[in-house]
């Protein structure tokens, strides 16, 4: 189980959402049994979408992000909902990199940035919000960073790590956002700036004992912060053999006659690798209530 906390300043002017997110980058890692620089990206980008969807307004709203940078792993999407609960896959769960010459994973080098971030809000709206911007970097968090310069126009710093063992399980893993609100005075901004700065990494903060409540606070010292919200989170896929059902139901006539053609049809979720299998007389019934 993971933890996102979030913080405001005493002016209500800067907010910062921190998550303890080792857990669920792990289940990440366990489910699809990815290399260690594809469970730091997958868990960089499932831990980032967690804490944008943190921040949206109503129960039934969610967030769905997408990386596709051209590099090896291939496309990547998290989707989390209004609480924080999110999932992730992407297209190749393993591959391996040399290291960076700091001794850390390349991310970036398997992501790649010849391609985009797209942010997809469903707010119950006719249309999904939908934005999208190049990627800078590959490495998650300043692409995160960037999108929101850029498409919404909400000064933002993000934050994300993951430090993966030897043997590919998960020891740490965790982030932060921090945003500005259209009201924030100047005199704040040096002050973040000067936080932002003196901070270690996600992941060090974390192996000396911080949690989430510790980085939000740090994030914001200096301004008066307090707690607004500490609530838990995580991984979780709201797959079901109904939801499924309605999926092979929108296909074609013919393609659900196609399907008939076998003794038993298998549909694996993409998030949590759960089997449903459908019999023949199944999807024949399916094609007859077309």
């Amino acid at each position: 189980m993971g933890r996102i906390v979030r913080t405001i300043s005493a002016d209500a002017s800067v907010v910062c959402s921190a998550i303890e997110g080792t857990d669920i980058v792990a289940e990440i890692e366990r489910i699809h049994r990815t290399s260690a620089v594809v469970t730091a990206a997958l868990g960089r980008l499932a831990l980032g979408t967690s804490l944008i969807g943190f921040g949206l307004k109503d129960k039934d709203d969610s967030v769905t992000l997408r990386v596709n940078g051209g590099g090896p792993v291939g496309g990547m999407t998290a989707v989390s909902d209004s609480m924080g609960n999110v999932k992730a896959y992407c297209d190749n769960a393993v591959v391996e990199l040399p290291l960076k010459p700091n001794g850390k994973l390349d991310v970036g080098g398997a992501v790649g940035i010849n391609g985009t971030l797209t942010v997809i809000k469903d707010l119950g709206l006719k249309e999904p919000y939908v934005g999208q911007t190049e990627l800078v970097s590959g490495e998650i968090a300043e692409d995160i960073t960037n999108y929101f310069a850029i498409s919404e126009q909400t000064p933002t710093v993000c934050a994300l790590g993951v430090l993966v063992n030897p043997d590919l399980t998960v020891k740490q893993a965790g982030g932060f956002i921090l945003q500005l609100l259209p009201f924030a005075p100047e005199s704040c901004i040096g002050v973040i700036e000067k936080n932002i700065a003196q901070m270690p990494s996600v992941t060090s903060m974390m192996e000396l004992g911080l949690g989430a409540s510790d980085i939000a606070m740090k994030a914001l010292e200096g301004l008066e912060p307090n707690i607004l919200d500490d609530f838990a989170v995580e991984y979780r896929c709201n797959c079901s053999r109904e939801k499924t059902e309605r999926i092979l139901f929108s296909l074609s006539k013919e393609d659900i006659a196609s399907l008939a053609e076998d003794e038993v049809t298998e549909v694996r979720c993409h998030f949590c690798d759960k089997v449903y299998n459908f019999t023949r007389e199944e999807i024949i019934a399916l094609r007859e209530k077309k």
